[in-house]
């Protein structure tokens, strides 16, 4: 058994449960654990390493989360096949989904696209506001930088690296006034010759805009890891659309070895590209968020989407790309025919909101909030679990009830509606009918008070 000598550091400011799954994971990942061998027990290593055995728990949880390592029941954890998949290289370092919420008429309403408004910093954003305007700053309103003002693209970049493993320069990054925009541009780089393929379910409203912008569109099946490769390989798409951190609807997150299945797809073939829409990766409450798949992208394969419209506010309405350095070549050359379509003043604020530590302290928050939510919920919703399972959990602002009692997805729908309770069906979400997902309904919990979703949830108990 490998007893992993791990030195840790317990002054350090890293916890010690990541400097654990750092070094598994850095192990696996230069082959010097190889697959199928036998981890320690959390209880034996929490003994050897003299910490506690939660400290060790966490670690695993995180490696199994990402697909480093596998656990067997009655016989413990092992290491995972990702070896002779897709090079891990390190890309030198250069110089440099979501949907606005509406008021519903429903007393409680769990759509999966809300957010808590109240949550927002109205003081420290109209504090910046005032900053940023109180000097006669007459460049303010010229005419910007068509990718989006510098400063801004830096302090992206900066996030993108430190929280999500996104490795890039200020001049991959586009800044862009929502998903759509970023889509629609990328529709004008790439042209819509290209065959993609979608998840299914998968973020329908994307789906819709490449469909109506001309692009022959495929759906790929899921299972517990994520878009399946096999049936990838068997259609003509030169594209798929991926979110792999935390898709959505499902809350799959895709593991490594996925990860490097789906970039040994794209490196098979010149021309083919991955988009990975990185949808609400920001809230994870089990473990540290899932890195992006961009940041193992080392064939310039990877077109990664990010918004802020889900972490601070719908109406900021302030997206970002980061392209691959082949696309940005194509941009380059036609950048004279886009302009920038968010204002240079919301530029600033938002840079300032970054640059200044306001965004962190921001999502801590929210992050807080929506698991006490997430947390409530669950405790609320556990009568249920005799008649549905639940999954989704410790990740997103929704989670997931899937029945096999034989009822229908419209009669759980229609019982809630009787009791002025708005539920969502998976079937909204998918392209194509799956029956391999079953009956499923989603709850979102971001926009109810605690208080509100334990009387909801009492009710659904009880009637469901």
């Amino acid at each position: 058994m490998n007893e992993l000598t791990i030195n840790l550091k317990p002054k350090s400011e890293i916890p010690l449960y990541e400097q654990i799954y750092d070094y598994i994971k850095k192990d696996i990942q230069e082959g010097k654990m190889i697959c199928g061998q036998k981890l320690p027990s959390t209880r034996a290593l929490s003994v050897h390493l003299d910490v506690s055995r939660s400290t060790v728990e966490l670690a695993y949880e995180q490696l199994l989360s990402e697909g480093y390592i596998e656990v067997i029941p009655c016989k413990g954890f092992y290491a995972a096949q990702i070896d002779n998949l897709y090079q891990l290289e390190s890309i030198a370092e250069e110089e440099g989904g979501s949907e606005q919420a509406v008021l519903s008429r429903y007393r409680y309403d769990f759509t999966p696209n809300g957010v808590d408004l109240k949550s927002f910093p109205y003081n420290v954003w109209r504090k910046l506001s005032k900053d940023i305007l109180s000097d006669d700053k007459t460049e303010l309103f010229r005419l910007g930088n068509p990718k989006g003002e510098y400063e801004l693209r830096s302090a992206v970049v900066s996030y993108l690296h430190q929280a999500r493993g996104v490795s890039c320069t200020p001049a991959q990054v586009i800044i862009g006034a929502g998903s759509d925009y970023m889509l629609l541009l990328l529709n004008t780089l790439i042209g819509n010759r290209h065959k993609i393929a979608f998840e299914n379910p998968s973020y329908r409203h994307a789906y819709r805009i490449f469909r109506q912008l001309g692009y022959d569109t495929y759906t790929v099946n899921m299972d517990r890891s994520g878009m399946m490769i096999e049936p990838l390989n068997e259609l003509d798409a030169d594209m798929a659309y991926v979110m792999p951190s935390h898709q959505y609807p499902l809350g799959v997150v895709m593991p490594i070895k996925r990860r490097l299945e789906l970039l040994a797809w794209a490196k098979a073939r010149e021309g083919r590209f991955i988009i990975e829409d990185d949808y609400d990766s920001e809230f994870r409450y089990k473990g540290k968020p899932i890195p992006a798949l961009q940041g193992y992208d080392s064939g310039e394969k990877v077109i990664y989407l990010g918004t802020f419209s889900k972490s601070i506010a719908p109406a900021i309405r302030v997206s970002y790309m980061v392209l691959p350095r082949p696309l940005l070549e194509l941009l380059d050359s036609s950048e004279a025919r886009i302009s920038s379509s968010v204002s240079k003043v919301d530029q600033m604020i938002l840079t300032k909101f970054l640059q200044e530590g306001y965004y962190e302290r921001h999502l801590n928050k929210t992050r807080a909030l929506y698991k006490s939510r997430h947390d409530t919920l669950i405790n609320c919703l556990k009568p249920l679990l005799k008649k549905c399972e639940i999954s989704g959990e410790h990740a997103g602002v929704h989670l997931l009830l899937t029945f096999h009692d034989g009822r229908s997805e419209q009669e759980l729908i229609d019982s809630a509606l009787d009791h002025d309770i708005k539920v969502y069906g998976l079937s909204e979400y998918c392209v194509e009918p799956e029956a391999r997902y079953g009956v499923t309904i989603l709850l979102g919990y971001a926009n109810m008070k605690e208080e509100k979703l334990k009387e909801a949830a009492a009710i659904l108990a009880q009637i469901w």
